[in-house]
């Protein structure tokens, strides 16, 4: 396969990222943090290809990015007080919230209950999910190996392997968001990371006293 490579900025950019998608693809571009491959949330032979193209143990649920706070109720089967109050004071930003899986979320994206939702800071990015709704994404790198920061790097390790990488420049990197279950009755930190338990209980606070 010859992969393409696109600045995110070019006229097209986006419509070719589209093409793609719906036609059972999986496309490479940047978020917040490092570059990311995806493919549509709901279609799951797309998202189980994202295992073999990174080598990456099936086991492991593949996040869901955003474009908008509307587009929740599509992957989540409840959306609690706690979940939507979080996401509204978080996102876009660096807080991954983990809810009750929607039905129509195929186990080859969450082999679990629950899945991984967030929207990231970048609007480019934030621009592709409202076009194409909600997709399973990961890291564009192959399983075990450093997480591109630059549409080359993404290349260097997944070229030939996926149809379409959109250049957006250098991804800030850094920390991984962080990841907090709000499937139960209160929040349990999954993985650390920008947000602290004290900016999530701080963020709840009115919850309790309302």
């Amino acid at each position: 396969m010859q992969t393409e490579l696109m600045s995110m900025s070019a006229p097209g950019a986006l419509e070719r990222a589209l093409e793609i998608l719906t036609g059972g693809g999986q496309v490479a571009f940047p978020t917040d943090t490092v570059y990311g491959v995806g493919a549509l949330a709901f279609d799951g032979l797309a998202a189980s290809q994202i295992y073999e193209i990174k080598d990456r143990p099936a086991e492991k649920a593949l996040p869901v990015l955003l474009g908008d706070i509307r587009q929740l109720p599509q992957v989540a089967a409840e959306v609690s007080a706690m979940c939507q109050a979080l996401a509204r004071q978080f996102w876009p930003g660096a807080l991954t919230i983990v809810v009750p899986r929607h039905a129509d979320i195929p186990a080859s994206v969450s082999p679990l209950a629950t899945v991984g939702v967030r929207i990231p800071a970048f609007a480019p990015t934030i621009e592709l999910l409202r076009r194409a709704g909600p997709m399973a994404v990961t890291s564009a790198n192959l399983s075990g190996q450093a997480s591109p920061s630059t549409a080359e790097g993404v290349r260097a390790q997944l070229g030939g392997r996926i149809p379409l990488i959109l250049d957006g420049g250098v991804t800030p990197g850094g920390i991984p968001s962080t990841v907090v279950d709000c499937s139960g009755s209160q929040p349990v930190i999954l993985r650390a990371g920008p947000i602290s338990l004290e900016q999530i209980l701080q963020a709840l606070a009115f919850l309790s006293n309302s």
